[in-house]
């Protein structure tokens, strides 16, 4: 049967998560947002209610589009109860072989998940993203477009993964970093912050 689902947050990251689950064959109902200057509709489809009145809906499924972390994780934890939707574009190569992905995740356009990766709950696998074998990704993670993350890896809760970085194989990446645009991981990193270049170094504040 056919799933229907609200998204929470009317914004780009939105329309892309409305256009998965339409692609998927399931039945957007419309957006949930806490900005009230927002229009009635967005692509479209109405704007319900803030976040505040979720539970007015709790017969439907949610999904959480948007993009910063935190913000989503603080947004699992007021929407207590609820049934998690999972976004898996048709076009996202996702293995049969001991693949796991948590349930309010959402897997975009062409995006890989190879086999025996496990993928952690509210996490975005963003456009052409490449998750080898064996990868374990932590709940709330960002794996941006085009990241590509080599075998074994394991990323941390809350950390994102730059457009375009690339993390060897055998890394650990720890909980709430962010690697750069275009960043090369080639050692583990295992202290929170931000991390560019190639290869990839903590930035300092000067």
């Amino acid at each position: 049967m056919n799933k229907e689902v609200i998204v929470i947050g009317a914004s780009g990251h939105g329309k892309v998560i409305a256009d998965i689950i339409q692609q998927s064959g399931d039945r957007v109902i419309g957006f949930l947002d806490d900005d009230r200057s927002l229009p009635e509709t967005f692509i479209g489809l109405p704007v319900l209610d803030t976040t505040d009145f979720y539970e007015k809906y709790q017969d439907y499924f949610f999904i959480i589009a948007i993009g910063n972390m935190a913000i989503r994780e603080k947004m699992t934890q007021k929407m207590q109860g609820v049934r998690w939707y999972t976004a898996i574009h048709p076009s996202a190569v996702v293995s049969d072989k001991a693949v796991s992905v948590g349930e309010g995740t959402a897997v975009m356009p062409n995006a890989v998940i190879n086999a025996g990766a496990t993928i952690g709950k509210h996490c975005i696998i963003n456009s052409s993203a490449v998750v080898e074998h064996d990868n374990v990704i932590d709940d709330f993670a960002h794996i941006s477009v085009g990241a590509k993350l080599g075998g074994t890896v394991r990323i941390g809760q809350r950390s994102w993964i730059g457009i375009g970085a690339c993390v060897r194989n055998n890394i650990f990446i720890c909980a709430d970093c962010m690697i750069g645009a275009g960043a090369v991981v080639v050692k583990n990193i295992e202290e929170a912050g931000t991390y560019i270049g190639v290869p990839a170094k903590k930035r300092h504040s000067f």
